[in-house]
């Protein structure tokens, strides 16, 4: 029981930072700036229902999808943290690699949903994830992943004004050296994996 619930501690805090919903609080307050309140909570649903969506079907048909690209885990490891990394860094230097900023209004909720929300980042640790933890944690991490982050996009408004761009910046940039930091032991999980040694990281 124990070792269960570490597991969806892991996973939830694991996707919680790939998903990064903070650093989402300004792009998200600024598409949907002079909305209606009950059209920013639609549009909050919206994107996290786009990026659930997604979790789930790489979380339940990963393992075709390995077969049919003919990858093994540990190939996409290392490839997957590359791309985590990148992305850490991208979060934590501010610098844009991976994102457009080129948004429109009228599709905030799938735009956050998808790439901001679920990109590369987030897929390759949910399928990862299953990997480890099979179907049940990770399902249960990213529901309650996704439900952290309806709540931070609904209140998204308020948040933006009570923490301002600075502190919002600051929590995205350390969120941004954790999302490295898991990226590496990916990376070095791959490795191990690739050159066929009884460790497990």
């Amino acid at each position: 029981m124990t070792d269960f619930i570490s597991g969806i501690l892991y996973a939830f805090a694991a996707l919680f930072v790939i998903l990064d919903p903070i650093l989402s609080v300004p792009i998200f307050a600024g598409m949907t700036k002079g909305q209606s309140s009950k059209e920013i909570h639609k549009q909050a649903f919206i994107a996290v229902a786009v990026a659930g969506v997604l979790m789930y079907i790489f979380l339940i048909f990963n393992t075709a999808i390995f077969s049919i690209l003919g990858l093994t885990l540990s190939t996409f490891q290392i490839a997957g943290g590359i791309l985590l990394f990148l992305l850490g860094m991208e979060m934590a230097l501010g610098i844009d690699l991976c994102k457009s900023k080129d948004h429109t209004p009228t599709a905030a909720g799938v735009v956050i949903g998808t790439p901001i929300l679920c990109g590369p980042g987030a897929i390759t640790t949910v399928m990862l994830l299953s990997n480890d933890y099979g179907i049940l944690i990770p399902f249960i991490a990213i529901t309650l992943s996704l439900a952290a982050t309806w709540i931070i996009l609904y209140f998204s408004s308020a948040i933006q004004n009570i923490l301002g761009t600075v502190i919002t910046d600051i929590m995205g940039r350390v969120l941004g050296m954790l999302v490295a930091g898991i990226a590496v032991k990916i990376i070095f999980s791959g490795i191990i994996g690739t050159l066929g040694l009884p460790i497990h990281i």
